[in-house]
Order: C-alpha cells, then structure tokens, then sequence
C-alpha cells in the first residue's frame, strides 16, 4: 500500500471519530487507544463499523471484530488497508 493512501484512510477516520466524539484535534492522535480512553464505546464501535463499511466499502466479518483491529487510529487504518488489498 502506498503511504500516502494510509495517510489518506487515516484522516478520514480521524475526522469521523472527531466528529462523532466532540474531540479536538490536540486530545487524539494515530495511537490514542480511543476505547480503553473511552472516546467510544459499543455504540460508537457500531457506527464506527458502519462508517468504514461505507466510506471505504469494505464489510467487516465477525472474526475481524478483535481488540486490535480497532484500537487505535493507525490499527483502524491498517485494518482497512488490508482489506482493500
């Protein structure tokens, strides 16, 4: 994958999570663990999934739903990386 589309997958997950969390810009970064910190929970891991289903259409199967698929900025992205490959 070449990096600037990463860079690109990045910023678009993390507009969304800035969005849907009222964080700035300063309080989230690539590696933030944004469930263990509580900037989402389960509701906001449900339209997380549905967001990237969308954005990047990709569809996430049960097995894909682990810890460290989603527990950060950079997991999310490579995550969708892969899937798109």
């Amino acid at each position: 994958m070449i990096k600037n589309d990463l860079s690109e997958i990045k910023g678009k997950i993390s507009q969304f999570i800035l969005k849907t969390s009222y964080l700035t810009d300063e309080q989230l970064n690539d590696d933030t663990l944004i469930f263990v910190q509580g900037i989402m929970d389960s509701m906001g891991f449900i339209s997380l999934i549905t967001f990237l289903d969308e954005a990047f259409s990709i569809k996430t199967t049960d097995s894909e739903l682990i810890e460290s698929n989603f527990e950060s900025i950079n997991a999310i992205a490579e995550f969708v990386a892969r899937k798109l490959n």
